[in-house]
């Protein structure tokens, strides 16, 4: 955990509607109500390619735009830098990079497309190797932030060294203590931005951020941080909470809940 927690700021991970006039319309409301970031999902097929989506939602408002996550394993580390690379460029600097080792269950997807099935630490290396190719890429006048999803430890101590954002991945259901005590027991030796994503707010559920028939009564009566009550003025008390407690001051919320916490971006946003 850093010492000092940075200002708030929020981001949106904002699935492609079903055409494109209503996504780049909540692409303007987004940056509208004052969210940081429009975030794109990396599911292959499932969505338009997160390159191809953001360079348009660039376009379509200014709001900075990254990925939510890059999976490593499904791209070259050359290729996925590139893309990186390109984005920041075509946005004048709006970009940032997310990365991980990949979401549960990516293993059968690699099979199923054809891929090769890397190991945990082979998973790893492969994210390093990305933003290694990413600083080559950019060189001394360009610097594409990285927002690095972890669990492990050893994925931690990668972040601590290579990224700019720690986002602290989880499952919903996972125990509000288990996930404090790793933020708590991450110690970089300079400074970094944390965050958290919060896929459920009251009873809903935010697409491609969790399974759809996730328990949110029982994430509200854990008091899980993957879980938010859907009143801003005690979401805001909740954030501020968490800030206090635990350091983070980045959240991603799903394009379910842009307008319900919009007075909650107002309030909080920069502070």
């Amino acid at each position: 955990m850093t010492d000092t927690a940075h200002p708030f700021r929020f981001g949106i991970v904002a699935p492609f509607m079903p055409d494109l006039p209503t996504w780049s319309e909540q692409v303007r409301r987004i940056a509208g109500h004052g969210y940081s970031t429009v975030l794109m999902p990396d599911f292959p097929l499932l969505q338009p390619a997160p390159a191809a989506a953001l360079a348009v939602a660039a376009t379509v408002a200014d709001v900075r735009v990254g990925t939510w996550v890059y999976a490593a394993p499904l791209r070259a580390p050359w290729l996925t830098a590139w893309e990186a690379h390109s984005l920041t460029v075509l946005t004048q600097g709006r970009f940032e990079m997310g990365i991980g080792v990949g979401r549960p269950g990516i293993e059968d997807e690699l099979r199923e497309r054809g891929l090769p099935v890397p190991t945990p630490g082979q998973r790893l290396d492969l994210v390093r190797q990305v933003v290694a190719a990413l600083r080559d890429r950019d060189g001394e006048q360009q610097h594409t932030p990285v927002a690095m999803a972890v669990i492990g430890p050893k994925a931690r101590a990668l972040a601590a060294e290579i990224a700019d954002t720690v986002t602290f991945a989880m499952a919903p259901n996972e125990p509000r203590a288990t996930v404090i005590e790793r933020i708590r027991d991450f110690h970089p030796t300079r400074d970094v931005e944390l965050s958290i994503h919060i896929p459920v707010v009251g009873d809903a559920v935010s697409p491609f951020m969790a399974p759809p028939d996730t328990d949110t009564s029982a994430l509200q009566a854990a008091d899980a941080l993957a879980w938010l009550p859907a009143d801003p003025t005690a979401a805001a008390d909740e954030l501020r909470r968490r800030r206090e407690e635990i350091g983070v001051s980045y959240f991603a919320f799903g394009a379910n809940n842009a307008d319900t916490f919009a007075p909650l971006v107002a309030e909080l946003a920069g502070q």
